[in-house]
């Protein structure tokens, strides 16, 4: 399933604000992160309707997958 383009973005949006929080850095490292991610890829393609879950989760994702890969 494909997502709406203009709230894909918004969804990126709030992804982004909760992996900075939780990762207590600011939003231009997040934002780094993030579209170096397979979890942007995922959402981006549409991979398990990545996108349908709640920011907090996806934030969790990323948060794992940046532990995953130092």
């Amino acid at each position: 399933m494909t997502a709406n383009r203009i709230l894909l973005q918004h969804k990126y949006a709030n992804v982004i604000a909760a992996f900075a929080k939780r990762q207590h850095i600011g939003l231009r490292e997040a934002m780094d992160v993030f579209y170096k991610s397979y979890t942007y890829q995922d959402m981006r393609v549409g991979v398990s309707d990545m996108h349908c879950r709640s920011d907090e989760y996806l934030a969790e994702e990323l948060t794992l997958e940046k532990n995953n890969q130092t």
